[in-house]
């Protein structure tokens, strides 16, 4: 009981928990798998660059808005955040092996990403 409590505490007050960060890279292992399924341009090869690629997304996500301040969400921050959420799925392409994306499709599959993450509960990226 004191180890669900220890959870609520941690995920409210916004800090670390193993169980939080589990849960958000299923939800964008998930919500990545979704957009790759229904854009054009975007394509994953198997389980494991569905892994990888949802880490490094929000890892950039993590860094980018750390670093400069900008939420890299199509709904974000507008335009800055939709060209900001492409650059980030585009630039993953070349870390990660097995996912390939062309620039319409990093562009498509922002918009994707912002409506199936807005959709399915728990923020992904």
């Amino acid at each position: 009981m004191k180890l669900a409590n220890n959870y609520d505490n941690t995920a409210k007050a916004g800090g670390f928990s193993l169980t939080h960060l589990l849960v958000r890279l299923i939800v964008g292992a998930v919500v990545l798998g979704i957009t790759a399924a229904l854009t054009p341009g975007f394509r994953i090869e198997g389980l494991w660059s569905l892994i990888v690629s949802a880490v490094v997304l929000a890892l950039i996500d993590y860094l980018v808005s750390k670093l400069l301040g900008i939420d890299a969400t199509p709904f974000g921050r507008g335009i800055t955040g939709f060209i900001t959420a492409a650059i980030i799925i585009y630039a993953t392409a070349y870390l990660v092996e097995g996912f390939d994306v062309t620039i319409w499709g990093a562009l498509i599959g922002a918009v994707v990403y912002g409506i199936v993450d807005a959709i399915i509960p728990g923020r992904s990226m």
